[in-house]
């Protein structure tokens, strides 16, 4: 049983991995142009998407305080792989910037958040 629960709590990082891996196989001539606005939306969708991932993974290594880095390390190594994976897409294009710097800061975000949510918790 114990067995079990350590493999459902990696479903939440599993889901969030599908879901990203599903928006970035979108060609660009399908993505939405939020005129004015795109580069904030996409790159905040970036920044959130990220920012859930690194939190789902860090659930899934059961929100031990000496593991947050792993999880960091393992959604900047996702976002790594799914900019190669847009290397595919029609009209996308890998982008280092996007996976070190803007995933990166939604990861960074995600987990400070999530560590202040965790720590008024025990108090």
């Amino acid at each position: 049983m114990k067995y079990l629960k350590s493999i459902l709590r990696w479903l939440p990082a599993i889901t969030v991995m599908v879901v990203i891996f599903g928006l970035s196989s979108i060609p660009s001539k399908e993505m939405p142009d939020f005129g004015f606005w795109d580069l904030i939306v996409k790159k905040g969708a970036h920044v959130l998407g990220y920012a859930v991932l690194a939190v789902t993974y860090w659930y899934g290594l059961g929100f031990n305080k000496d593991r947050w880095r792993l999880a960091l390390l393992f959604a900047l190594v996702y976002a790594i792989t799914d900019e190669y994976h847009q290397s595919f897409v029609p009209g996308r294009h890998p982008s280092w910037l996007d996976a070190l710097v803007i995933d990166g800061s939604g990861e960074g975000i995600g987990l400070f958040v999530m560590s202040k949510v965790l720590n008024r918790k025990k108090i």
